[in-house]
């Protein structure tokens, strides 16, 4: 059954309802609806005010109003063509939401949007005619409703910060502590990438293919990547914060390996992965056929990385640098 808005005939009902003191579940049923949907329209259509909090309450006349203005929000982009021409240069230009939105209030533009009223738009049916999500620094299928998602500070606690890992991992001054990325390809790769791992001290490389996106399959892989080194040799990953990453806490009871975070939007902190993308795109550029990667295509790639004499390490190889430091572990 398609998604319809609740009435004003629906509105009123829940009005009278509440006044007879029904329980949510019954109103629910009486105008069939779900309880999730009743008690939301409750949450956000009830009147408050604080200088007439005597007047606090669900009304349905009142809520109709205040859901047609919210609708009527949502609905700047596609009524207004020069607000929504603006905002979609904008979105090519590879801005997100966030920087237009924040753009236009900056020039104190007549006519502005939030950046919830801009991803609305992107992934609602005229956005995704145009094929919008496509330009977004970060790309989902779908977006989850904004009361729906998962607080990044949850999935990435403070504690796990790249502010409070130990200063020996950012002098370099202990082998174990790598840096980890996903090299991501043109759409028509799907959800395959290839995972980058450096390890901090030697600057030795890791690179292998992913079939999925998902943080259980990237994790699980890197875990097999990983574990046949001892466990001095794999102390800890910086990541960033992408979601791919979100299952961070398996490493810690799989493989002994603890888990660091760089500041949102701060790729830069894990220069040295960032480093080895870069090195590792003259091989694997955007439009590589990810599903043709053998893993011994893969393995020679890494060989010639990690067999090129590096400035860093005294022109020492990175392959040389991690068997000498292998070598100390026995």
């Amino acid at each position: 059954m398609a998604h319809t808005e609740l009435d004003l005939l629906e509105r009123r009902t829940i009005e009278d309802m509440l006044n007879a003191k029904m329980p949510v579940s019954k109103i629910a049923s009486e105008i069939g609806r779900h309880r999730s949907t009743v008690y939301r329209e409750i949450k956000r259509n009830a009147f408050t005010d604080d200088e007439l909090s005597y007047l606090n309450g669900y009304y349905g006349v009142n809520a109709q109003k205040t859901a047609a203005a919210r609708r009527a929000r949502r609905r700047k982009l596609v009524r207004l063509a020069d607000l929504r021409d603006a905002v979609i240069a904008q979105l090519k230009e590879g801005w997100s939401p966030e920087q237009i939105a924040g753009r236009l209030g900056f020039e104190n533009r007549p006519v502005r949007v939030s950046h919830e009223t801009i991803y609305a738009y992107i992934y609602g049916p005229n956005g995704q005619s145009e094929e919008l999500a496509r330009y977004l620094p970060s790309r989902r299928k779908k977006r989850k409703p904004r009361y729906a998602r998962r607080s990044r500070g949850q999935v990435f606690p403070p504690e796990r910060s790249i502010h409070q890992r130990p200063d020996y991992v950012k002098s370099r001054e202990t082998f174990g502590d790598w840096e980890g990325d996903l090299m991501i390809f043109e759409r028509a790769q799907g959800k395959m990438n290839v995972a980058s791992l450096v390890e901090r001290k030697t600057r030795y490389a890791v690179l292998f293919r992913n079939n999925d996106r998902s943080s259980t399959h990237v994790m699980r892989k890197l875990m097999d990547v990983m574990e046949p080194l001892p466990q001095p040799a794999r102390r800890s990953i910086t990541f960033d914060r992408g979601f791919e990453f979100r299952e961070w806490r398996r490493l810690r009871p799989g493989i002994g390996t603890d888990a660091w975070f760089c500041d949102p939007q701060a790729p830069w902190q894990k220069g040295s992965v960032e480093n080895l993308n870069k090195r590792a795109r003259r091989y694997l550029p955007r439009d590589t056929q990810v599903a043709a990667l053998s893993n011994r295509y893969m393995k020679a790639i890494c060989d010639r990385l990690n067999g090129t004499p590096r400035k860093c390490l005294g022109w020492r190889t990175p392959t040389e640098a991690f068997r000498e430091e292998l070598m100390k572990l026995r």
